[in-house]
């Protein structure tokens, strides 16, 4: 490593800690982040707002619901499932004796997606082949480079105590960051427009918690005596303050008026202002509105466009981080140089309409790129078996152009005319 590859590494993905103090990040996290709003937010506290954890668990449960197989390349282009590769098993069925794969990943990708990182310590046994892979909470694992060896380690905090892996031992998956081995908290970044909705969130609760539900102001004469307005405090809390006092007839007395004053939750900028925010964090983690349940843009006509795009655009970033990581992370270099690799099958998320879908396949068929039985395995269907399974087809009047170029023209291209 040359001078000025030392002089970059030394202020990479510590990020202003040292080694030892990435406790600060802990505590940070625990304390929140100052933001104008006036509402604590940190990773915790805004997965008790409604729409970001919707937004994570929309993105947690897609991905973690995905197959996900083990496959070998073939010498002619295709590939092969390899079950008998112990990876296969680690990532389809049980990555630890104490979750299932779907268990597994959910958590991965919330924390990914939450904190920009996820990390897992890997198991090798004595062939160097991965056998468990087991989740570290984010806020207790910490990227740092060694200063003497420079090379990427991680340190570990489990109940006051700390231990350091080499990063062959750590799968990590980073989200967008400023060194490509950290990533950053999209919390941490958009804390305003977040602790916005919350305190929006917070209003409305402290409203109907607390509020007077008969929406006035009592207006009196005179100056009452501390009996009198004690008893009228007394009285307006029990009978006219909480969601259960609501709209009950109100009794007043000695020439006192209420006056009533319209309700803010009715107000169209604070509706506006829980709208805005909702659609903002919707656009943080790349999430279609209407997966979290927000109709307002959503037609029959565009739903499936839409639910398409959530594919296209928000899933496929993540699994290619995925792909990459695994690829990287769990299979050694002997495996990736004999063909190995995982790859998600996005099938069931990518299939249209049922009559979209059939059109495309028959197209498939009638050009002879799929059988009938491999037509049979896509809609969920035992094969037929033997040659009228196996068999592909072509039409008839179809053939190669190096054929129809060796075809003499006709004699007589003129019809009705003879030489």
């Amino acid at each position: 490593m040359g001078l000025l590859t030392r002089l970059v590494a030394k202020n990479q993905v510590t990020g202003g800690y040292s080694p030892d103090g990435f406790f600060e990040r802990y505590w940070a996290r625990i304390g929140g982040f100052n933001n104008h709003s006036g509402v604590p937010v940190n990773e915790e506290s805004a997965l008790r707002f409604i729409t970001v954890y919707s937004c994570v668990r929309v993105l947690s449960e897609a991905l973690a619901s995905l197959p996900l197989y083990v496959y070998k390349s073939r010498s002619d282009g295709g590939a092969d499932k390899a079950p008998d590769h112990p990876v296969y098993d680690l990532l389809y069925a049980e990555p630890n004796d104490e979750m299932n794969t779907v268990t597994w990943r959910e958590q991965q990708m919330s924390s990914l997606v939450i904190s920009g990182n996820s990390y897992s310590i890997i198991t090798m046994n004595g062939r160097g082949q991965a056998v468990d892979v087991y989740p570290v909470p984010w806020e207790r694992c910490w990227p740092y480079r060694d200063p003497d060896d420079w090379k990427i380690k991680y340190r570990v905090n489990d109940r006051g105590k700390s231990e350091v892996f080499p990063a062959e031992q750590v799968f990590h998956i980073p989200g967008l960051g400023w060194d490509g081995i950290l990533g950053y908290s999209p919390i941490r970044m958009a804390a305003e427009s977040i602790g916005v909705g919350m305190a929006a969130a917070e209003f409305a609760a402290r409203f109907y918690g607390q509020g007077m539900n008969a929406g006035g102001i009592l207006e009196h004469p005179n100056e009452l005596s501390d009996k009198a307005y004690d008893r009228l405090k007394e009285d307006i809390a029990e009978s006219w303050s909480g969601i259960r006092n609501a709209w009950k007839p109100i009794i007043l007395e000695d020439g006192m008026k209420y006056n009533r004053i319209s309700m803010p939750m009715a107000d169209a900028q604070f509706v506006e202002t829980r709208k805005l925010a909702r659609d903002e964090i919707c656009g943080l983690f790349r999430v279609p509105p209407h997966m979290i349940a927000n109709l307002d843009k959503a037609t029959f006509s565009n739903i499936e466009q839409m639910s398409l795009e959530f594919v296209m655009y928000s899933l496929m970033p993540y699994i290619s981080k995925w792909e990459n990581a695994i690829n990287w992370k769990l299979f050694s270099k002997r495996d990736r140089q004999q063909g190995y690799f995982v790859k998600f099958d996005l099938n069931e998320l990518l299939r249209a309409d049922y009559v979209s879908r059939q059109n495309g396949m028959a197209i498939q068929r009638q050009n002879g790129v799929i059988n009938a039985d491999e037509w049979r395995s896509v809609e969920g269907r035992n094969p037929i078996g033997g040659d009228a399974g196996k068999a592909y087809l072509v039409n008839g009047n179809m053939m190669p152009v190096s054929h129809q170029l060796n075809i003499a023209p006709p004699s007589n291209p003129v019809p009705g005319k003879t030489t």
